[in-house]
């Protein structure tokens, strides 16, 4: 088996909502879209992002009343997570997690898109123990 790209799909109530945060704030580009779907990418290592309609017949019945709940969207970045969260605080972006520091070197925050897409930005630091 050889994987060629990595998408998350995620059943939302309002597509329009999520994918303008998507884009606006998160640097996708919609590359394709119909009635109830978006296909969202970035030209770097970012999952390819999927947004499908609630309760559309195309998805199984056992998934199509399901809301993109308990999934946090993570991204590493190499540097610059402090200027990442200035950044989206200054675009409006409510920061639901303000940034910080684990023990175990991990610094995070996160924002939660219109929809309740939980997004978190890492970047690994040296442990603190």
């Amino acid at each position: 088996m050889q994987i060629t790209a990595s998408t998350v799909s995620l059943t939302v109530d309002d597509v329009a909502a999520s994918r303008s945060f998507f884009t606006t704030h998160l640097g996708y580009e919609e590359r394709m879209a119909a009635d109830g779907f978006s296909s969202l990418s970035r030209p770097d290592a970012a999952a390819d992002v999927v947004l499908l309609r609630r309760g559309m017949e195309i998805l199984p019945s056992d998934q199509r009343d399901e809301r993109a709940r308990g999934l946090i969207l993570a991204f590493t970045l190499d540097s610059g997570i402090a200027h990442e969260e200035d950044r989206l605080r200054a675009a409006g972006v409510d920061i639901t997690m303000p940034l910080r520091e684990e023990p175990w070197g991990e610094r995070l925050f996160q924002i939660t898109d219109p929809n309740g897409v939980v997004v978190q930005f890492v970047e690994w630091a040296s442990p603190t123990t």
